[in-house]
């Protein structure tokens, strides 16, 4: 039994000196998983040029007052334009930062304010349910709180080695 206690011991003392891989990891799963999901997104709010919102960025973003004026663009008020343009900014901007390592804890951070603004369009604006914690069902606050997670891993440890931050000397 001692031995398999020393045997743990030192395997985990070699990953508690490896400071990059944590925040390393962070990103290599956010390009994985995210990078494309939000990319892919962003595209779909586009109808020819970042500056033309499509009808299903006005569907995604404020469901009720699309469907209340049949998805026509042109119905759109100066704020919904405001708030589409910038959502998809963020979507091609901060994946793109993250993957470069570039003001990597803002942007993690920042993302972290879009998952909660994503969550509260699909609860309030789609009527998606947003389920409970500890109940044996995995629901959207489950799944969302898990990109939280992610989030709040790069924005606490930073981007790692291998990131713009690190030649900047951002970290």
């Amino acid at each position: 039994m001692t031995a398999l206690i020393s045997l743990h011991n030192s395997a985990f003392a070699r990953t508690d000196k490896a400071e990059w891989l944590l925040p390393s990891l962070a990103r290599l799963v956010f390009v994985a998983v995210f990078l494309v999901y939000y990319w892919n997104s962003a595209t779909l709010k586009i109808d020819g040029s970042i500056f033309t919102p499509s009808a299903g960025a006005f569907g995604q973003i404020f469901p009720k007052a699309a469907e209340a004026v049949l998805y026509d663009v042109s119905q759109m008020n100066i704020l919904q334009r405001l708030v589409v343009f910038a959502g998809t900014v963020a979507e091609f901007v901060l994946p793109f930062l993250i993957l470069i390592g570039l003001l990597t804890r803002l942007s993690a951070l920042a993302m972290i304010g879009f998952v909660v603004v994503q969550t509260v369009v699909d609860v309030a604006g789609h009527g998606v349910k947003l389920g409970g914690l500890f109940d044996n069902a995995v629901t959207l606050l489950d799944e969302r709180l898990l990109w939280v997670f992610l989030f709040a891993v790069i924005a606490l440890k930073g981007a790692g080695p291998l990131s713009l931050d690190r030649l900047f000397r951002l970290t």
